[in-house]
């Protein structure tokens, strides 16, 4: 296996803001605590550690330790588990969907990058022990978004009514996939094995959220990864007196829309990635998952005849914590709550909504973690790799948009010129000449002159497509076998591990697929990673 890595800027696949992140461009100074480097860790520790209620720890713990019931528990998890209760633990968090069989590739990478930072912060900071933690995202109710995964080309979803919190809902239904699936992955030992997996997480437990539960700790159970699920009510008793500050208060609100309006005055174009709402809650029960709004008597429950005054919404959060379900604005501080937590592994979506919520935080008084990119990597085969050297491509040259990529290499193998760059520069020059002529004489001349110049120019560019289309059939086999490669490295013309499903990997490298990237995938590197195997 070789290792080596491109920038996040020359991929091109990733967004102005996440470069500029990386890159600790000033103007972001102020919507972050500290940038992603080892030494930026110390710091977080004690402030962490000076904030972080020992209650909170056994709460932690006591609910951990339920949560995991009737699970197989390996050693390494049962020993973090332990260290969760000491006041020189910390954790650091990945979050994901309950995506169908994990879903995308990138979800191992996320889980990868959180393993691998918790052993690195161990040999910096020697005294302190370190919890890698998956947190499930099992009160989203997206049902479309989660219920599929691709196989070999092909959309194995999984079809049924759904509605409320996805992680309560019953495996019904999946015997269909497997049965699909059986049927597409072929016979031999490690088809076996993945059909394995997708049997005991899947139509051996019974709703959605111990299946994912059984199916990352069956992966990564024997690296310390430990699983929080926080549908909870132990673990929303700590969040309750925020939520009301959320519902009655609106803190949550005014303090992300002051972020919105610095980040909009400040010039920069980025896109953001979420908006505010009032009250960032949903109304959680089996099979009901919505929005908590106000009305003119207190509040109600989007689409649902429920309400509340104020002294009555009081009542119910103090009495049902766990029907208070946190949004994409809200979920961030429960998790901060909730776990001795130093740094938050995430996707450019993820870090870009992040960079939105520290004011947030800073009204809470809760610590703002440090945000670090997952790694995000394409694994390339021996195969592959020697299909690239032979058609001369470098690694840069497959990251780009397939027009470019085929535009830029067909002029680099042509044995004529097919660049009028030259020509359009002399061009440019003539006209500078008739330009001068132009001032001297009639200032009415200037409008023609342009007109003829643009004219000519589309020309030369007219000719310069032609020429590059002939060649392009001229030289139609080369341009097939650059194209194919390209397709096979990222389908769908998106990267590898947005499409991919583990199981397509497994098949290839199996148990050492895990090894492999906890070797290969470096979190504090900031870079793109391409494996070679």
């Amino acid at each position: 296996m070789e290792v080596e890595c491109i920038s996040y800027r020359k991929t091109g696949y990733f967004s102005n803001l996440i470069n500029d992140y990386l890159d600790e461009s000033e103007h972001l100074r102020s919507f972050y605590h500290r940038f992603p480097r080892i030494d930026s860790f110390g710091s977080q520790i004690e402030e962490k550690k000076s904030s972080y209620p020992k209650q909170h720890r056994l709460v932690l713990h006591k609910v951990l330790s339920k949560q995991y019931e009737g699970f197989q528990v390996s050693s390494s998890t049962q020993e973090k588990l332990k260290q969760l209760k000491n006041t020189t633990t910390f954790t650091v968090v990945t979050g994901h969907q309950l995506n169908l069989f994990t879903g995308p590739l990138y979800f191992l990478y996320k889980i990868v990058s959180t393993i691998n930072l918790c052993l690195q912060l161990k040999e910096a900071y020697p005294e302190f022990d370190f919890v890698p933690v998956y947190w499930m995202a099992s009160e989203d109710h997206d049902f479309d978004e989660i219920n599929y995964f691709n196989f070999r080309g092909q959309k194995l979803r999984w079809n049924r009514d759904s509605s409320g919190a996805v992680g309560r809902l019953k495996n019904d239904g999946l015997e269909e996939v497997f049965e699909a699936f059986k049927g597409i992955l072929g016979n031999n030992n490690r088809a076996d094995e993945i059909l394995g997996k997708f049997k005991r997480a899947y139509l051996q437990h019974k709703n959605l959220a111990d299946a994912t539960r059984h199916l990352a700790n069956e992966l990564f159970g024997e690296y310390g990864l430990v699983i929080v699920d926080g549908d909870d009510a132990g673990l929303k008793e700590l969040l309750s007196p925020y939520a009301l500050k959320d519902i009655i208060e609106n803190t949550g609100f005014n303090a992300v829309n002051a972020t919105i309006e610095e980040w909009q005055n400040s010039g920069d174009s980025y896109h953001l990635q979420v908006n505010p709402r009032e009250i960032n809650y949903f109304y959680l029960k089996d099979g009901l998952r919505e929005r908590i709004v106000n009305t003119k008597e207190g509040f109600g429950v989007n689409n649902t005849d429920i309400r509340f005054s104020k002294s009555e919404i009081l009542q119910e959060v103090e009495q049902y914590p766990e029907r208070f379900s946190p949004n994409v604005i809200s979920r961030p501080l429960y998790q901060e709550i909730i776990l001795p937590n130093l740094c938050y592994i995430g996707g450019g979506g993820e870090i870009a909504y992040w960079l939105e919520l520290k004011k947030s935080f800073d009204d809470y008084e809760v610590p703002f973690p440090i945000l670090l990119l997952r790694n995000s990597a394409l694994m390339i085969s021996e195969k592959q790799y020697g299909k690239l050297q032979r058609l001369d491509l470098s690694l840069e040259n497959i990251f780009l948009k397939q027009s470019s990529f085929i535009n830029k290499k067909i002029r680099e193998i042509s044995n004529i010129n097919i660049d009028f760059t030259v020509q359009k520069d002399h061009l440019r020059k003539q006209f500078e000449d008739l330009y001068r002529l132009a001032q001297q004489t009639d200032k009415s001349f200037l409008g023609a002159v342009r007109a003829q110049e643009a004219k000519q120019t589309k020309g030369l560019e007219r000719l310069e497509k032609r020429l590059l289309k002939a060649q392009k059939r001229k030289l139609k086999d080369q341009v097939v076998r650059m194209t194919e490669l390209q397709n096979e490295l990222f389908p769908n013309q998106s990267l590898q591990e947005r499409t991919l499903n583990f199981s397509e990997v497994y098949l290839e490298y199996g148990s050492d697929l895990i090894p492999m990237l906890l070797q290969a995938l470096r979190p504090l590197k900031l870079e793109f990673t391409v494996i070679k195997v």
